[in-house]
């Protein structure tokens, strides 16, 4: 994972997911999911798509974003949903490994300072406080 990252990093000089899957080529919509699915990736005739709940606010936008970049990365060719409350805290493999792909990947250009808590950090990067656990 974090060879994977470091790869992304290097390749296209930023660690915003939304510019990173603008130059992968996947196609990012903002659609109204309803209130159990915050997004989900799929593929569908070599075609890649990232589709996020328009509901959201900035913050998780741009984390479901980067969530479902990692399952682009991590696991191709599974059409993986993100689905609200029970996989948050009953996530299966792949939802924890694009969870921590998440973190890392808006974490990357970033370091801890000198007395500051992981929590004041992972806010500094726009980390949705319900993901703190998955920082590693």
């Amino acid at each position: 994972m974090d060879h994977t990252i470091v790869k992304l990093l290097k390749k296209f000089k930023t660690n915003d997911p939304f510019e990173i899957a603008k130059q992968l080529n996947i196609d990012i919509w903002f659609e109204d999911l309803g209130s159990g699915t915050r997004g989900f990736y799929y593929r569908k005739l070599r075609r890649r798509f990232i589709v996020i709940h328009n509901g959201l606010d900035d913050e998780w936008q741009r984390f479901i974003c980067a969530h479902e970049l990692g399952h682009d990365r991590l696991h191709p060719g599974i059409s993986a949903f993100w689905l609200d409350d029970q996989s948050l805290y009953n996530a299966g493999k792949y939802e924890r490994q694009a969870n921590r792909f998440a973190v890392k990947l808006l974490t990357a250009c970033d370091t801890l300072k000198t007395n500051e808590t992981i929590r004041d950090f992972l806010l500094r990067n726009q980390i949705p406080e319900e993901m703190d656990r998955y920082f590693i």
